[in-house]
């Protein structure tokens, strides 16, 4: 039997991304979740991995453009949760000040080994 782990968000500390984008991510084995603050405006840009994503809003407005064209479009709002497929592109501005919570599978590598450029205007 493997150890059970337990986590509280209000004792992890914020990992600032950038001025606009903060988050607190807990990693297992085959799952990431995050707790993610994003600033009214800040835009994540178009981008796709191989995780599928669960996304759901606490606070604010996310508008959405899914597809490489971003053929498709959608805002989410409070209690909204949008399942994203793995490698849909996918692109989000904020309405408002965002607090919202995200889950992938597998795991997010890219944001646990801080490789995740695009997030970071690199």
């Amino acid at each position: 039997m493997t150890d059970v782990e337990k986590f509280n968000w209000d004792e992890l500390e914020w990992e600032e991304v950038t001025p606009q984008m903060k988050r607190k991510i807990i990693t297992g084995e085959k799952m990431t979740v995050a707790q993610i603050f994003l600033a009214d405006g800040f835009v994540v840009p178009l981008h796709s991995h191989i995780n599928e994503q669960i996304t759901q809003v606490i606070s604010g407005k996310m508008h959405f453009w899914f597809g490489a064209n971003k053929e498709k479009e959608m805002i989410i709002g409070p209690g909204d949760v949008i399942v994203i497929p793995a490698n849909l592109p996918h692109e989000a501005k904020m309405i408002g000040d965002v607090l919202e919570f995200d889950s992938w599978a597998p795991r997010r590598e890219d944001w646990l080994n801080k490789t995740d450029d695009y997030l970071r205007g690199k």
